[in-house]
Order: structure tokens, then sequence, then C-alpha cells
């Protein structure tokens, strides 16, 4: 009896050991940090073209924070702008553009953006999607509406950037 109790203790260490390596720390669709930085640099292409310092946001799935990046002289307040469009665009599955037009007076999401402790409802926030799958949103602040979405977009845009590298 004395022999069996440390081997089968070993044999329970051993198969909780295999079993924990199985397990996949990453939710299905969360883009990789490699893909996360193509969206970013993709986004500072066209942040850059236009001239204007900005925040740029990605956040993955589950509407966490995956890579942020503060262009120099860009607002402070527009840290978490850009955060807030994109968790926004994840929470929604939508643009921000899209939920700032249901969230008119008089529409159906009315009041919307003082839900989920804050909602950015303007344009600046788009989905990432990967072969259909949403993995993830980028928010963008620090121009004009206009400029904010022109970056997201473009950032959204990363499945080509991938083809292309």
């Amino acid at each position: 009896m004395r022999r069996i109790l440390p081997l089968a203790l070993m044999f329970l260490l051993l198969a909780a050991t295999v079993q924990a390596a199985e397990v996949k720390k990453q939710l299905p669709g969360d883009p990789p940090l490699a893909e996360t930085r193509k969206v970013l640099k993709t986004a500072v292409i066209k942040v850059e073209a236009q001239g204007v310092p900005m925040n740029i946001a990605v956040v993955d799935a589950g509407g966490n924070l995956k890579a942020f990046m503060r262009q120099d002289d860009a607002f402070l307040g527009s840290i978490d702008v850009a955060t807030q469009k994109a968790r926004t665009a994840r929470f929604f599955n939508m643009s921000t553009a899209q939920l700032d037009a249901a969230s008119q007076p008089g529409k159906e999401l009315y009041d919307i953006e003082v839900t989920n402790d804050g909602l950015a409802i303007f344009g600046g926030g788009e989905l990432l999607v990967k072969d259909g799958l949403i993995v993830g949103a980028i928010g963008v602040s620090g121009g004009s509406v206009t400029e904010d979405t022109n970056v997201t977009k473009t950032g959204a845009a990363f499945e080509s950037v991938k083809k292309n590298e």
C-alpha cells in the first residue's frame, strides 16, 4: 500500500500537468499580437498621411485592450476615447458610426451611451473581421470624426496587410 500511494500521486500529478498543457489560453478568434501590430501599422500609415496626431486602440474579441499607440502630441483626453470607441464597436458588433445613427433622439437606442460604464457613439470605432469572424475592434481618436473614421477603416482592412507581407 505504501508503494501504491506515491505512484498514484505521481500519476495524478503527471495527468494534471499534461491536461494543463493542452488548455488554450487564447480565445478562438482573438488576433495574435503579430496581427494586432499589423492593424496598428496600417492605421499609422493613414494617420501620418492625414498629418493629425492620434491615439489608436485595438481590442480583442472579448473587448479587452490588446494594443495601444499614442503618437507624439496626440490629445491626452483621446486616450480613453480611442479605447472606448474600440470597446463600443466590439460590444455591439457594429461600427460606432452605425451605433451613432441608431442612438439619435427618437431612435430605438437613444441614450445607450450611458450604459456599460460609458460608450463612445460617434465615428472612429470599427470591427476587425477575419474569415467572417469578429476578432476584435479598432478605435481611433485625435482628429475630426471623419479623420478618425478614415483611420479605423484603414486599420480594419488588415486582411489585405496580411496578404501583402
